[in-house]
């Protein structure tokens, strides 16, 4: 497989994993592979998912025995114990094919994937994604890799869902990232939220006050983007689950511990959230996080 050549040989791809942010990846993937003569496999634990994806976009339906000759997989799920679940139940699979997870996954599980899929072959890259729902949708993703960067070089070209993707080390590298980046999107989302909780019980106008720190330095992507959409106007529209922020938060002070680090607002950050994520819902959007600093200091943020 080197899809870089000028005229690459028809392959196989595989996408499993059609939720919010890998419905429109997939989507991606399927218009770039019909364009390059590729075929792309689809597959979801749902399979009317899977086969809604199918009459959309022109993939093909797949059950996991038929994923053997895939020369990509590419998995986008909830957690590395579903990548653990779908990888054990896939005993056969292409030697010398890549897998790429983009699922905001765990560095310890990523060294043992990357383990267990060499003894069959197979190369294993964490690639977890940033961007939300938005970003999948464009085909602008952030694409955080870890692991063996020549496989990347031989699978770059295919990856039509990024706008962006960049080897940042070995494996576990790419989950890493990812979980120390959400765990900065905790602190900002709370931070500003417990801000703005503080003017509301001023009697200022959120909205005025939102105008003044975009065009000041207190600016970052919860006030300009998630609390003006999501928040102010209480719509909080499930595309980021809140146990799942709570989770990549916990996932962030593993990494530290794993250094010995000292990251007190982190740890506290990552606390409340995994709180909030309790008590507000797991299920929740995660800007419904300051529905709890709201609740704290009595207040409604519009």
């Amino acid at each position: 497989m080197n899809p870089s050549d000028s005229s690459p040989a028809p392959i196989t791809l595989a996408f499993l994993g059609l939720g919010a942010m890998g419905y429109p990846m997939a989507r991606w993937l399927a218009q770039s592979s019909q364009e390059n003569g590729h075929t792309l496999l689809v597959w979801n634990r749902h399979r009317e998912r899977a086969e809604a994806h199918t009459a959309e976009t022109g993939s093909r339906v797949a059950e996991l025995g038929d994923l053997a000759n895939a020369d990509l997989i590419v998995t986008c799920l909830p957690t590395s114990a579903e990548v653990d679940e779908v990888m054990a139940r896939l005993p056969n699979l292409r030697p010398g094919a890549v897998w790429l997870d983009c699922t905001s996954g765990h560095p310890d599980a990523a060294r043992r994937q990357v383990e267990e899929l060499r003894s069959r072959g197979v190369t294993f890259l964490d690639a977890p994604v940033s961007g939300g729902v938005v970003g999948a949708e464009a085909g602008k993703l952030t694409v955080m890799v870890g692991g063996d960067a020549a496989a990347l070089e031989r699978v770059r070209a295919l990856l039509s869902f990024a706008g962006q993707v960049t080897h940042v080390g070995p494996s576990g590298a790419g989950f890493a990232v990812k979980a120390i980046n959400n765990a900065l999107l905790a602190v900002t989302l709370w931070a500003t939220g417990e801000g703005l909780a503080a003017l509301a019980g001023s009697g200022v106008d959120l909205g005025a006050a939102l105008s003044v720190i975009n065009a000041s330095s207190g600016r970052s992507n919860a006030s300009q983007n998630l609390i003006p959409q999501r928040v102010l106007t209480r719509q909080f529209p499930p595309t980021f689950k809140l146990g799942l922020l709570a989770k990549d938060a916990d996932i962030a002070m593993d990494v530290v511990h794993a250094v010995k680090g000292s990251t007190p607002l982190l740890a506290q950050v990552a606390a409340l959230v995994r709180g909030a994520a309790q008590l507000i819902g797991p299920d929740e959007d995660h800007t419904a996080a300051l529905k709890l600093i709201e609740q704290m200091n009595g207040v409604e943020l519009r």
